[in-house]
C-alpha cells in the first residue's frame, strides 16, 4: 500500500479546512493491476497517482483498472494525468479502465468526453 501524508506545502483543503489527501492502493489481478483511489485527485495529488501507475504499467500489454469508488473529487489536472497515462499505456499495448466512479466523478467524465477514452466498469476484477 502506498500512502503519502500531507507535507504542509500547497495542499488543497476540503470544506472543513482539513488537508485533502489522496491514498492509492495497488493490488494484482490476473489481467494486470487494480488501483483503488481514496480522497481527491488534483494538482496536489497527481504525484501519488503517478507513483502507483508507473510500476503497474511497467509490463507491456497489461490492464490497469482504477477503482474510483473512493475518489471524492477529480479536477482537470487529475483528468489530464489519467489521459496522459492512457496514451502512454496504449503506446505499449496496455490500457487503463475506470471502475465504479461516484456520481460527481462520473458526471465530470461524461461532460469531458472521457467516457469515450476509458472503459468505465461497474465492478472491479478479482
Amino acid at each position: 500500500m502506498t500512502r503519502r501524508q500531507p507535507n504542509g506545502r500547497g495542499l488543497a483543503s476540503d470544506r472543513r479546512g482539513e488537508p485533502a489527501v489522496l491514498t492509492a492502493q495497488a493490488s494484482p489481478w490476473a489481467g494486470g493491476t487494480v488501483i483503488a483511489l481514496y480522497g481527491e485527485l488534483d494538482l496536489d495529488s497527481v504525484a501519488e497517482l503517478n507513483a502507483v501507475l508507473a510500476p503497474a504499467l511497467a509490463e507491456p500489454a497489461t490492464v490497469v483498472v482504477i477503482d474510483c469508488a473512493g475518489l471524492e473529487f477529480c479536477d482537470s489536472t487529475g483528468l489530464y494525468e489519467l489521459f496522459r497515462a492512457q496514451v502512454g499505456a496504449a503506446a505499449h499495448g496496455s490500457r487503463i479502465e475506470l471502475a465504479r466512479p461516484r456520481p460527481l466523478v462520473l458526471r465530470m467524465l461524461e461532460l469531458t468526453g472521457a467516457t469515450d477514452a476509458f472503459r468505465v466498469r461497474d465492478t472491479v476484477p478479482g
